[in-house]
């Protein structure tokens, strides 16, 4: 079926940033919880949700705020192999892109500077502060596709973590699993297609309204 929409999620999937993340917090976690893997159990939630499940205390809302605004405003932001030039290939061809994250837009300033034309790779960019419910909801992904005026059989998913490909699951779309954050045998239970990054040959699977090589 040809799908004319590409929905993003950001960090390990448009970003190549979610090594750099799980530590952080997979380091705060083991000092604060004593608990291991951290960094994979909140992936995919936005910090909201984050803050009101694991740190009711206001001080300690306030430091962990603080720490990530610092981590962030330090980091690169470096693309997903192929990323980059996937995502204009896609939108030159007539396919609409999106980007559909947990991040804040205070991060996504930091995306900004570190990458002046990111805003024009996309039509729409969707923040934590769009959505009420955090992934694993699908509704991160429906509010998309009702911006887009699409349906799940029009929309492509880019996923990574376990809570965002449930998300983009649950949504009905076509789920492109990437390989950068969870072993095969996770990926492989929410996915239609795993792909390692968007230099993957297994890419020119996904069935779009318009023939799109990203190595071309």
């Amino acid at each position: 079926m040809p799908r004319s929409v590409a929905l993003f999620d950001l960090d390990g999937v448009i970003l190549d940033t979610e090594g750099s993340y799980t530590a952080f917090w997979d380091d705060y976690g083991s000092r604060n919880f004593s608990e291991k893997d951290f960094g994979l159990k909140i992936k995919g939630q936005t910090l909201v949700k984050i803050l009101g499940d694991y740190f009711p205390e206001e001080k300690k809302r306030e430091a962990i705020i603080d720490s990530i605004n610092d981590f962030e405003r330090n980091m690169t932001y470096p693309f997903v192999p192929g990323a980059e030039k996937y995502i204009k290939s896609l939108k030159a061809n007539g396919i609409r892109t999106a980007v559909v994250t947990s991040s804040n837009l205070p991060k996504m300033e930091n995306v900004y500077r570190c990458h002046p034309d990111f805003k024009e790779m996309f039509d729409i960019i969707l923040t934590s502060e769009d959505f009420s419910e955090s992934k694993p909801s699908p509704y991160c992904y429906l509010k998309a596709m009702r911006l887009f005026g699409a349906g799940p059989e029009d929309c492509v998913v880019f996923e990574d973590s376990v809570s965002g490909l449930q998300a983009g699951k649950a949504s009905g779309a076509f789920i492109v699993g990437l390989l950068t954050t969870n072993p095969e045998k996770i990926v492989r239970e929410y996915s239609d297609l795993m792909i390692r990054d968007f230099n993957d040959s297994r890419i020119s699977e996904i069935g779009f309204s318009y023939l799109v090589c990203p190595q071309s």
